[in-house]
């Protein structure tokens, strides 16, 4: 099988389903922004410093598939796909939740807005970040129009956010970087 099939070259793609959509469709925003972010969690856990903390690796690692399961919900078409998709569940939330409070038992309280930066790898987890909340503004208008997701999805990707704004300073912590504090 080829990589390249030509069918996109008019600017259409094809939904799990068959149903035929322009490349700019609400639908295909949302599941390429899950890719590119999904792609930035690959970019943050193979960084040298994430093998002082395995343990978070094995959680993007995770996060990677149930972004990958997420963006094959948005690439269905809801009304025409018979394949049976893994789901965002709330023990994916609850998982997100618990790792956020561990990693904030070995941090300085936040006191003053911090700025991306200081250390490669925490940089990358704001960029991941950011492109977390977009992600969850096109879902979110995906979901507006069409109705097509379990709310929990919605969910997971606003704790996901979260979660990257807590990695970033952890991992500032475990590099021994300072982090940069916002100064108005």
């Amino acid at each position: 099988m080829k990589i390249y099939t030509k069918r996109g070259d008019k600017g259409e793609t094809s939904l799990i389903g068959g149903t035929r959509v322009p490349k700019h469709h609400t639908r295909i925003e949302a599941y390429g922004t899950v890719d590119e972010l999904n792609s930035y969690m690959g970019l943050i856990q193979s960084q040298p410093v994430m093998e002082k903390i395995p343990e978070l690796q094995k959680q993007i690692l995770a996060i990677q598939n149930q972004l990958f399961s997420l963006g094959s919900i948005l690439a269905s078409d809801p009304k025409k796909s018979r394949m049976k998709l893994p789901e965002i569940v709330e023990a994916d939330i609850e998982a997100l939740e618990k790792s956020i409070d561990e990693m904030e038992g070995e941090l300085q309280p936040l006191r003053n807005f911090v700025l991306p930066g200081g250390h490669p790898a925490n940089a990358m987890a704001h960029l991941a970040r950011t492109v977390c909340r977009r992600a969850e503004r096109r879902v979110v208008a995906l979901n507006e129009t069409e109705e097509v997701l379990n709310p929990v999805s919605i969910q997971f990707l606003n704790r996901l956010s979260d979660w990257l704004f807590v990695l970033s300073r952890y991992i500032s912590h475990h590099a021994g970087a300072e982090e940069i504090l916002w100064k108005p």
